[in-house]
Parts: structure tokens; sequence; C-alpha cells
């Protein structure tokens, strides 16, 4: 998974990386690995606790106000949480804002088009209306982000503990320490808990019998650079 992210933010003026939205630090961590200075901005207290565990810097703030002047940062990276935000278009400016002239963006989302397939939709419907309004169509997303570079992630392991990457392996899905990582599942616990448990009842069941399904998940990271010398 870090493949798409590390092409995106080759090239960047810098090392020091601002980690929008980055949760428990996961990403953060392994690109510091990598030579990064990365700063983890979030505006859960409880994830940056244990990103700061790791040693990571750690920042509370919200996406869409970020507390840092213009040019702080020579890379950005926004993953798989733009669908949390209440206003896109506002996280993306202050995305662009912070990064120097040069500085290289990464965004890893998942489009419409991404999900359009995801067979788990089938086994819990009401997830699809507000999957769709949440996972915009890529061409809505790269009008957002002029010049952006769309690369295709295709996963290949569950390091990522997405559902996107957990869809190749169904049986994950029954973990419910697995499920605990996705807001998907978050959600339809909350929300549709009768259907919830109604599908897993209906996955597990096609697994014993050899007729669950295996295809993966797929995402997309939108590559920018900030205009400038």
């Amino acid at each position: 998974m870090l493949a798409p992210l590390r092409e995106a933010l080759a090239g960047a003026p810098g090392p020091r990386l601002a980690d929008i939205g980055g949760g428990t630090g996961n990403y953060a961590l392994a690109f510091k690995n990598e030579g990064y200075e990365p700063t983890v901005i979030d505006r859960s207290a409880e994830m940056l606790a244990r990103a700061a565990a790791k040693g990571l810097e750690t920042v509370t703030a919200d996406a869409q106000r970020l507390p840092f002047q213009a040019a702080s940062f020579d890379a950005a990276m926004l993953v798989s949480m733009l669908h949390h935000v209440e206003r896109r278009s506002q996280a993306l400016s202050e995305a662009r804002r912070v990064l120097r002239p040069g500085g290289q963006l990464a965004v890893m989302v998942f489009t419409r088009e991404d999900i359009a397939d995801a067979w788990c939709l089938d086994y819990f419907p009401s997830s699809r209306p507000w999957m769709y309004e949440t996972h915009p169509p890529v061409e809505e997303l790269l009008s957002e982000l002029p010049g952006a570079r769309h690369i295709p992630v295709h996963f290949k392991d569950v390091q990522d503990a997405s559902l996107a990457a957990m869809m190749a392996h169904p049986r994950l899905l029954l973990d419910v320490g697995r499920r605990a990582q996705t807001s998907y599942f978050e959600r339809m616990q909350r929300d549709h808990p009768d259907e919830l448990a109604a599908g897993l009842t209906r996955l597990a069941e096609e697994l014993t019998a050899g007729r669950a399904p295996t295809q993966p998940g797929h995402a997309s990271v939108l590559a920018w650079v900030k205009p400038g010398v």
C-alpha cells in the first residue's frame, strides 16, 4: 500500500510531511522510517495519543482548518479520510495551502468507481446510498485538484486494514476486531445492526459452502504538485 503513496510523494522538496487526518499514525510511521519528518494531524485526541506513543509528532486540528502558516510543509497526505470531513473542498484547499511551492500532495480515496463493484454492498444494502453519497466520481475529485495524476491502487495484502483490503479475504470480515477498525462497519453497527448481523450470517454460510466472493477491493491515489519554483 505504500507504493502508490510513495510514488505520489516522490520529488518533494524536503522531508517535512503533514499526515492530515492521520489517526493513529501508521502511515506516518512508515514514512518516518523512510526519512520523512511527519506530523500527524487529527481531530481525535484518542487516536493522536496512539500516534504519539509511536514516537510521532502530533497536532490536534481539523483538516478543514489547519493551524499552520502557508508553505509550512514539503509534502502532505490525506489517506482514506476525505469521506469523513464535512467540506471536502475545504480540506483539499487547506492541504494545498500549507505546502511550499513544488510540494507534493498524495490523496488516497475510494472513488465512486472504486466502490461500484464492491461485493460487500450486496450483503449490507443499506450502506449503498451513503457510500455513493460520500464517495464521489474520480473526475469530480480531479476537478478539485487541477493537474493531478490518478494512480490506481490494487490491494495485495491487508496491512491497510481497510474494508477494501479485506475484501479478498472475506473470512476476515467475520472477525469483530477487524471490523472494529473500519468506519464502514462502525456505521453499520450503529445504524443497521440487524442487517449487519444478517449479512454476516449469510457470509459465514457462503464461506462454509465455498461460495463466498473473493474479489479484492481497490482505491485511488491522486498525486498533485503545488506550482512554483
